[in-house]
């Protein structure tokens, strides 16, 4: 029960030393009396950071029983020697497999039949001895198998460096190169491309290198404008390599044959404002994904001889209730990923035949992505299946026989029966009459009596889908009565990419009132009341949570925000940040006086005011590179001097690590099991 946080001779927090005023990043507006602690080397910052953590660990003392009781039932729960389903590439089954007691995967491969013997490519357990971090970025091999280009990042702020290694003898080679985002082999497996990032963490650059040639490495390409990111890869066929240029809103693409990498690349189509395309290949032609005509995309082939716009033709028209997620293209087939009314789909055409039909599920309310499908020439499709009740699943699919296999359920160690929990699907009105879609997932047996308390998660940005995935971890919240709740709210993509519209830049007040209305929903369906509901949300959802807080905190019990965007304004301010120009068609610039009115209402940071807010624990990292450390710090710093009430505040920083948390699988499940106790105590379901 909440109560048990409010002991009247309980620790003190710490107070944010009020340093001279600082303005903030966009000028004159208002000022920042908790900007020094964007002064990442000043020891006193580090130190205000450690006493948060001191004190948070003194409050949370009373739940770390439960924490470790749950941490136990989490861990009893997976099979930590495992191993994942084998893919095909060359003479090749490649594959990860995981060893208890051990926080990292080993990526290996067996030559030819999956029984034939293991060769471990990496091992990033034997990489992180002695490092608090660990993350693998790029796992690229070279066409002949003898080569492997990798990144790995050790502080969490995704600087990732790229090495090539030998896998006939197992040595590194002398290649070094830092900030590498993406990276792709030519066809002679001796020129590797490569993409650098700059200051601003933006990759923008795109090199060619030949291996073990002396100088430095020739420079291909450089995008110059902020708003745009290079990428580059390979099509499924293996006869192109593909530059793609980015923003959030516009795209183009440049080519070149992969088996010659000394001559200059060709563009498919310029880029045109608002307009977005990808491509891959097959014959004579290139298949291209385009949102020209509509916003949810549509189909077109197009010779690659003459790539124009002016010489696409349409194969897949756009439709205005179908979003058009992406493809893949094979040799004999045409696959097609979309989503309607919120729903996955898959979509199989035959080429030689045109015959399209559709790949059948069971359950109303899944998800479904594609899987590794590295191979020209197939007939099977593999996907992975999942939903809030099924466990991750890998399937075969035959496009022709249109039959499936089940490669590998990811087991549930001690038993685990679907059938004792049950997941739908609501609908909350928005204030303007739009329906927001709303996932649940429940122990069967729930009575409908407004008792029961519940979990809301959001995050409703970038025009990403809120996952409908399964968690065994989440059982533990289950089995002790508490409903689990999505919210597909406005500026996701769960409802293709007008629903993403419908949440951005001068929009984006519908995601927090389309989250209050499913909250309202939620209490007025007799699911729970307002002293019973806990929200969540990371990154972009924890922006959703600091909004809602401000606009609506008589509405929930409290709120777990993980490395929350809370400081909107002076981060979008301020253009030396990672993430920032970039995002200026996700939010908008605060420069422009009309983006920085809109802005202004929903900031949380800017909008902290004096009053009664639920408990909340707000967690970050020292060394994310996408929300930094100071906007949580911040918004907890200034909420201290202006909350009325006794509810805990709690700010936990994890001083080696980066956007995502702890990189290893027990640290991780460990922060896990203690969210999970603070919830569990905040609605007395401990």
């Amino acid at each position: 029960m909440g109560g048990s946080f409010k002991q009247p001779n309980g620790p003190i927090p710490p107070v944010a030393d009020r340093r001279p005023t600082q303005r903030a990043m966009h000028g004159d507006r208002w000022e920042d009396d908790y900007f020094w602690l964007r002064e990442k080397s000043d020891p006193g910052v580090a130190a205000y950071l450690e006493a948060e953590n001191t004190y948070a660990g003194a409050v949370l003392e009373r739940v770390q029983p439960l924490a470790n009781v749950l941490y136990a039932e989490m861990l009893g729960r997976i099979k930590q020697t495992d191993l994942s389903v084998p893919y095909g590439l060359g003479d090749f089954a490649y594959y990860t497999r995981t060893v208890e007691g051990q926080q990292y995967p080993l990526y290996c491969r067996k030559r030819g039949s999956e029984e034939g013997p293991e060769e471990i490519m990496l091992d990033l357990n034997a990489m992180a001895q002695g490092l608090s971090f660990m993350a693998l970025g790029l796992l690229q091999v070279s066409h002949d198998g003898n080569l492997l280009a990798y990144s790995t990042d050790s502080t969490g702020f995704r600087v990732y460096t790229l090495w090539v290694k030998d896998l006939r003898t197992g040595e590194l080679l002398p290649e070094r190169v830092p900030g590498v985002g993406s990276a792709a082999w030519s066809s002679d497996d001796r020129t590797l491309f490569y993409t650098t990032e700059d200051e601003a963490k933006r990759q923008y650059r795109l090199y060619r290198h030949k291996l073990g040639a002396a100088g430095p490495d020739d420079l291909v390409y450089e995008e110059a404008d902020e708003l745009f990111h290079v990428h580059v890869g390979e099509t499924r066929s293996k006869r192109f390599l593909v530059l793609s240029v980015g923003s959030h809103t516009t795209s183009e693409i440049r080519f070149l044959p992969a088996d010659r990498p000394e001559e200059h690349w060709t563009l498919v189509a310029p880029r045109i404002h608002e307009q977005e395309y990808d491509l891959d290949h097959r014959g004579a032609q290139f298949l291209i994904r385009t949102n020209d005509s509509g916003r949810n995309f549509r189909l077109v082939t197009v010779p690659i001889a003459s790539s124009g716009r002016l010489h696409w033709s349409e194969v897949v028209p756009h439709r205005a209730a179908i979003m058009l997620e992406g493809f893949d293209v094979f040799e004999r087939y045409l696959v097609r990923y979309e989503r309607e009314d919120g729903v996955p789909a898959i979509r199989v055409t035959d080429w030689s035949t045109g015959e399209t039909h559709s790949v059948e599920f069971p359950e109303p309310v899944f998800e479904v992505s594609p899987g590794q499908n590295r191979n020209w020439d197939t007939s099977f499709v593999r996907y992975h299946y999942e939903s809030l009740v099924t466990p991750a699943s890998v399937f075969d699919y035959d496009l022709s026989t249109r039959t499936r296999t089940l490669r590998k359920q990811t087991e549930v160690v001690g038993g685990y029966d679907a059938s004792q929990y049950r997941s739908e699907r609501i609908h909350a009105q928005a204030p303007d009459g739009t329906s927001v879609p709303i996932s649940l997932v429940y122990r069967r047996g729930l009575i409908r009596d407004g008792r029961s308390p519940v979990l809301l998660e959001g995050y409703g940005a970038y025009g990403i889908p809120f996952p409908t995935t399964f968690s065994s971890n989440r059982l533990s919240l289950l089995d002790r009565g508490v409903v689990y709740a999505i919210a597909h709210v406005r500026g996701g993509g769960d409802l293709g990419k007008p629903w993403h519209d419908a949440g951005r830049m001068r929009q984006k007040m519908n995601t927090f009132t389309d989250f209050i209305a499913s909250i309202d929903h939620l209490v007025a369906a007799a699911y729970t009341r307002a002293d019973r509901i806990v929200i969540e949300g990371g990154s972009a959802g924890g922006l959703l949570m600091g909004a809602v807080v401000n606009l609506r905190p008589e509405r929930v019990k409290a709120v777990l925000s993980v490395v929350p965007f809370v400081d909107v304004i002076n981060s979008m301010s301020d253009p030396s940040l990672p993430l920032t120009v970039g995002e200026y068609e996700e939010w908008g610039n605060p420069a422009d006086l009309d983006d920085y009115a809109y802005m202004r209402q929903y900031c949380p940071y800017s909008n902290l005011q004096r009053g009664r807010y639920p408990a909340m624990l707000v967690r970050t990292s020292l060394n994310d590179s996408q929300v930094m450390y100071w906007e949580p710090a911040k918004y907890v710093a200034k909420l201290r001097t202006l909350k009325t009430d006794a509810n805990p505040l709690l700010l936990l920083t994890n001083m080696g690590a980066g956007h995502g948390g702890s990189s290893g699988r027990y640290d991780r499940l460990r922060e896990l099991a203690l969210d999970y106790a603070f919830i569990l105590t905040q609605v007395g379901a401990e």
